[in-house]
């Protein structure tokens, strides 16, 4: 990282100016954006990093997860040198990654980037009544599909290949009688203080409104940083509870069940089977730890590693070989995802894909985007998901999908108890 760079990322409290002269705006305008700086507005926050941004300057041309690294590094190679700008500017690249790998990202160079967030011109958010719900698919049809799920895994044990996990989400349609302000929705997503929050504009809708994805993961995909990787998947999970007993005995229950640690540890060994080729050095805990969020409880295993090749390698090129994990797909990979498109029946967009960033050295994080909605207008649409394996039980993986749905509905002010 040259100096410059170094001092831009090393200023404290940077202030991103919203709305600001025009000058921004008519530029973003010349150069392909037509949008002012607050709609291409990225933010995450992590207990690790603050980065926010606002405009933007210049997209990456999209495209599957398999061209992601080689995408990354040409777009990086095509912008003139730090030295030859006024002034330092943001050389990172930050956005979203579909679920489908075949499916186009939305990744691109923002205006400015800052560890300050967003001086929102809104004072703050008018509450919002007669909000409406809409459950796509309704319980009952998720729980038959899970029961398809576990046919379809009994089924492949005399095949050539064995189907071991499928992940099975649904999603919530919250319509509401005002728009939605997406940078409120990010502010009330704060409970959770250990969760990586992020909002992510994904262009405009067909109405014209911007679309976002909003939302407060607990899941690290992947980090690079120099030769270092880390990887902290999550899989395995129970509802929390308001009484301190019951809470606790949930969470020892998960932590000792056969079939979660099972479901888990297929993460965890295709993660290890992914980056060992890549790495000098790969490591792991021998046995999974408990990790809380508000709403739940999660078997986590953190994955650390050293490159072969840092300066070769790239945080773009990691995300790309390892999303979809079998947190959020399955196992085998593909057999799984082919599943999922014939039992859900609805397109995942960016839900299970992937938030973050890259830079031009080549570091970055990225995060799975998990908890979240895609906001647009007076809508947001929800998504949960749960690990279908061999001994599953489809209403039990019902109640997890509407524990996890509770981190948005609590921030959006929504109760989902009927549903």
């Amino acid at each position: 990282m040259d100096v410059r760079t170094a001092e831009f990322w090393g200023a404290p409290d940077l202030s991103i100016q919203i709305g600001g002269d025009g000058a921004s705006e008519r530029r973003t305008a010349e150069q392909g954006g037509g949008d002012s700086s607050l709609d291409w507005a990225f933010g995450l926050t992590t207990p690790e990093l603050r980065l926010f941004t606002t405009g933007m300057r210049r997209r990456l041309t999209p495209g599957p997860a398999a061209t992601l690294g080689e995408r990354t590094r040409r777009f990086f190679a095509d912008l003139p040198p730090a030295t030859e700008t006024k002034a330092p500017s943001p050389r990172l690249l930050v956005g979203a990654l579909p679920f489908d790998r075949e499916a186009e990202d939305r990744l691109f160079l923002p205006q400015r980037a800052a560890n300050r967030p967003w001086a929102s011109p809104r004072a703050g958010a008018v509450p919002l009544r007669g909000m409406r719900l809409t459950s796509q698919p309704s319980r009952a049809h998720y729980q038959q599909a899970v029961a398809r799920a576990l046919e379809a895994m009994r089924a492949s044990r005399d095949g050539p290949t064995r189907l071991d996990k499928a992940v099975l989400s649904r999603s919530l349609l919250v319509q509401a009688d005002a728009p939605i302000d997406p940078f409120a929705l990010w502010r009330d997503l704060k409970a959770d203080p250990t969760a990586a929050r992020f909002l992510v504009p994904l262009g405009q809708g067909q109405d014209g409104a911007m679309r976002r994805l909003v939302g407060a993961t607990p899941e690290l995909l992947v980090s690079k940083r120099g030769p270092a990787v880390l990887s902290h998947p999550l899989a395995g999970s129970a509802r929390r509870s308001a009484d301190l007993s019951q809470d606790e005995a949930a969470a020892q229950d998960l932590l000792a069940s056969e079939k979660d640690r099972r479901e888990h540890a297929l993460v965890v060994e295709a993660i290890m089977d992914l980056l060992t080729p890549w790495c000098s050095d790969l490591r792991a805990p021998p046995a999974p730890a408990l990790v809380s969020t508000r709403t739940m409880w999660h078997l986590g295993t953190r994955i650390e590693g050293r490159l072969h090749r840092p300066d070769e390698t790239s945080a773009a090129d990691l995300a790309a070989l390892l999303h979809p994990t079998p947190a959020v797909c399955g196992s085998p990979r593909d057999q799984a995802a082919e599943l999922i498109r014939d039992l859900e029946g609805y397109d995942r967009g960016f839900y299970a894909g992937a938030v973050g960033w890259t830079n031009a050295s080549g570091d970055g994080a990225w995060y799975v985007s998990l908890r979240c909605a895609e906001v647009c207008g007076d809508q947001a649409r929800l998504y949960a998901g749960a690990g279908v394996v061999e001994g599953s039980d489809p209403a039990a993986e019902a109640d997890e999908t509407s524990g996890k749905f509770q981190a948005v509905l609590r921030a959006l002010g929504v109760d989902e108890a009927s549903l």
